[in-house]
């Protein structure tokens, strides 16, 4: 018995009680039948010798309950006895003090895995918050996030795919990340399906409630179009505050062994866990974005405030120095060294501009797609070219006209950033003006963009479009 109840190897333990329970009643068969975890239904026995033939068994036959705390979990039995004759009293006392140790083996042994399993999704769960806090490497995007759930959900629940569903535009909920070890046909039609909100699955998700099933591919609840290859199966709200944020699913094959009581209780745990980091993590990042943001708004006041008024200074004392000046040379020269400080200021305000643009998931205005044309031909031409905007450029122009204009400048780009010949390819400075301000010929207000060739070479290309009705903000 001390042997037994020191074994936390339930299958050892119950062989070791068996083998006793034939040697102490001299029977030549003796089995240990058990019911699963959750009582549903019996497991497979653990034997030891060979059953008699017969029925009732030759040599007579004994069988008696083991109980885990006054709940019936299986049987003891012995059969055969090996003189011949009938088990006596004695050998029925000494098989129900054998199947009271079975009880507390198999209590022993359920408490000890149950207790590694908890160590396990709380570790689990633990990893999750610590991958998604960890910055830019593991979680810098809701996307890698909801992957890290669907990976560590599926590594926990020993299960085939794990995937993340979240609520979709027109109702019902889709597949945002997944992670399986079934063919990427599966992973592609699971995120192309989508459960239509009639399912009664959404509606038990929806209201904060785990689904569970022991055989998905034929459970009445399921609409998936992938359920098909799955038999057991947990469907866990990621629920925060009160509010659901979508779902976890953990799915088994097809004839893999049902989850366990404690398994759905820890994945619905772990599933909860995981929705607070998600939060976690969308707030940790929402706070790295504003401090960034900050940083940029400093950086522009700073220079507006200190390097525009320094250099506009600066270019006060050239003008007047330069007419002052007596020498043609002297006011030539201080003349170009005014007209380099005001491009310079100029190509300040467009980096103050470049700084105070919105998050990069907003759509971008016409100002950022035209730094980000002029950024691309950078490495053509040698240098960035200069870009000054004159008006409010994102609110007046509307989504056509930015096309076109986007169009007329990527082919003058082109042009000027052609292949030249060998001894002319150095850096070539090129100057693109945006004016929303500037009236067209017939008087008409209109937008017109200027680019001017390398080093003012060749005639500027002019391109000019009225604004259209109810773009004017």
């Amino acid at each position: 018995m001390a042997a037994v109840g020191s074994d936390h190897d339930l299958g050892r333990a119950l062989g070791r009680i068996a083998e006793t329970a034939a040697s102490l009643t001299g029977a030549r068969h003796a089995a240990v039948s058990l019911r699963d975890e959750d009582g549903n239904g019996p497991g497979e026995p653990v034997t030891h010798g060979a059953p008699p033939e017969g029925e009732p068994p030759a040599g007579g036959f004994l069988e008696v309950p083991v109980q885990v705390q006054g709940e019936l979990f299986g049987t003891l039995s012995v059969a055969g006895k090996g003189d011949g004759g009938q088990f006596s009293d004695a050998d029925l006392h000494l098989v129900r003090i054998l199947a009271t140790e079975a009880g507390i083996a198999l209590s022993n042994a359920r408490l000890h895995s149950a207790a590694r399993q908890r160590r396990r999704w709380i570790d689990g769960a633990a990893s999750i918050t610590t991958a998604l806090l960890a910055g830019p490497e593991t979680g810098s995007t809701t996307a890698n996030a909801l992957t890290v759930v669907a990976e560590k959900g599926r590594e926990l629940a020993e299960a085939a795919t794990g995937a993340v569903l979240l609520p979709h535009a027109e109702g019902g909920m889709e597949v945002v990340a997944i992670s399986t070890v079934l063919s990427e046909a599966v992973r592609t039609e699971a995120y192309r399906g989508r459960i239509p909100p009639r399912s009664p699955v959404v509606h038990q998700i929806d209201a904060g409630l785990a689904v569970f099933s022991d055989d998905f591919a034929d459970d009445p609840r399921s609409v998936s179009p992938i359920s098909r290859h799955y038999g057991p199966a947990m469907l866990l709200p990621l629920r925060s505050s009160g509010r659901v944020l979508g779902a976890l699913a953990l799915c088994r094959m097809s004839g893999d062994r049902r989850f366990s009581h404690t398994e759905r209780t820890l994945g619905t745990q772990f599933a909860a866990q995981a929705a607070v980091a998600l939060v976690l993590a969308d707030r940790h990042r929402d706070r790295e974005r504003l401090a960034v943001f900050e940083d940029r708004d400093r950086i522009a006041r700073d220079l507006h405030d200190l390097v525009i008024q320094r250099l506009f200074a600066t270019g006060m004392l050239l003008e007047t120095a330069r007419r002052k000046a007596l020498v043609p040379e002297v006011r030539e020269g201080v003349g170009q060294a005014v007209d380099e400080l005001e491009a310079t200021i100029q190509e300040i305000r467009t980096a103050i501009i470049a700084l105070q643009q919105g998050p990069p998931e907003a759509p971008p205005g016409l100002r950022t797609r035209v730094l980000r044309e002029a950024g691309a031909a950078t490495a053509a031409l040698g240098t960035r070219p200069s870009v000054r905007f004159t008006g409010p450029v994102d609110t007046r122009v509307d989504d056509k006209g930015a096309r076109e204009l986007l169009a007329a400048l990527r082919e003058a780009l082109a042009d000027v950033t052609a292949p030249a010949p060998a001894p002319s390819r150095a850096p070539a400075r090129v100057e693109i003006a945006v004016d929303v301000t500037a009236p067209l010929p017939d008087g008409r207000p209109g937008i017109r963009l200027t680019v001017t060739g390398p080093d003012g070479a060749g005639r500027p290309l002019i391109w000019e479009r009225p604004l259209r009705g109810g773009c004017d903000a």
